[in-house]
């Protein structure tokens, strides 16, 4: 398995986006000291650089932020966009995120905006695509979800609903205006984002311990994904929702992050509280059909390359990140 690293020393991982837009570049949302304390780094990486070992992640640029960085989402109409979600409740909104910037050393130092209205850490972004492109997700352990308009100071509207810390929310790719969230209250919430009320459609609850993460489907509209605490990954269904419609189990450790393959409809990838990331494809039974143990701390970051079939890129607390393609998955790309 051929795998392209970059090590962020004294910088420890929390999120990384491939480019919507360029194969090859992806971004890189890191914290110091762990996101416990200090300030934040964010990294523009291309694949491909030329590095005397042939293996390594090219940095392009780097950006500071006076707290952790937490996520990270690439803007879905501008090539050299991005958000941050920080440590302080902020999110801000960076430019001249592209190669020709960068090398000619144009990229601002400081975010075109920064956005500030929760009260504690924001530790999960998304940016709407296709129908609501100038939206902004955020998800707080202040236990709020904001919408926000890119081109406003101040957030659209707040949800509330969740009882405890929120780690994530994710638009659906393919019902226009529905998002999920999920929390430590163990519950998984759906929302409608033009309800101004800020009142969920539903909450049940996923996990009996705290629900981590969710991504939603990119084949079938009504099925997305949880994963806890408990270790397990549950798959639901918006048409019966009352209970799983199936369960993976990962192991004793946390699930951190789960990112569901655009290029097949039952590949999954999961970032793990035990230093590994797991590859799971549902019509091949419950059983992970590759454990990646590069890593030597959590694994918190992951994303697959939407313009590279099965590329997959992650990161962790051990200021390692990582692109390379499963080798269960190298099979399937012909």
């Amino acid at each position: 398995m051929q795998t392209q690293t970059h090590t962020t020393t004294d910088r420890h991982g929390y999120s990384l986006r491939f480019s919507p837009f360029e194969a090859n570049y992806l971004l890189l949302a890191t914290s110091q000291l762990y996101g416990l304390a200090g300030g934040g780094s964010l990294f523009l990486l291309e694949q491909n650089s030329t590095t005397a070992d042939g293996q390594s992640l090219g940095e392009l640029c780097r950006l500071e932020w006076s707290d952790g960085l937490f996520d990270v989402a690439w803007c879905p109409y501008a090539p050299d966009i991005a958000a941050t979600a920080s440590g302080d409740g902020s999110l801000q909104i960076w430019c001249g995120l592209d190669a020709e910037s960068a090398t000619g050393q144009q990229t601002p130092k400081q975010p075109l905006i920064c956005l500030q209205e929760h009260k504690n850490e924001v530790y999960s972004l998304d940016w709407g695509e296709k129908w609501n492109y100038h939206t902004l997700l955020s998800a707080s352990w202040d236990c709020t979800l904001k919408l926000w308009d890119c081109n406003r100071q101040h957030s659209i509207t707040t949800f509330v609903g969740h009882h405890d810390l929120i780690y994530g929310a994710k638009f659906s790719p393919l019902i226009a205006n529905l998002f999920a969230s999920v929390s430590t209250d163990g519950h998984l919430n759906l929302w409608n984002s033009l309800d101004f009320a800020g009142k969920p459609l539903m909450s049940i609850e996923a996990h009996a311990s705290e629900a981590l993460t969710c991504d939603w489907s990119h084949f079938d509209r009504n099925v997305l994904v949880t994963g806890g605490s408990d270790g397990l990954i549950r798959g639901w269904d918006l048409r019966k929702m009352r209970t799983h419609v199936f369960e993976l189990y990962s192991g004793e450790f946390a699930v951190r992050r789960l990112a569901c393959s655009p290029h097949s409809s039952a590949v999954l990838a999961s970032a793990n509280y035990d230093f590994t990331t797991r590859i799971w494809n549902l019509e091949r039974g419950e059983s992970a059909q590759e454990i990646n143990a590069h890593h030597t701390e959590f694994v918190c970051g992951l994303d697959w390359n939407p313009h590279r079939a099965h590329q997959l890129a992650d990161c962790g607390w051990d200021s390692l990140a990582s692109v390379y393609t499963p080798q269960c998955l190298i099979g399937e790309l012909a």
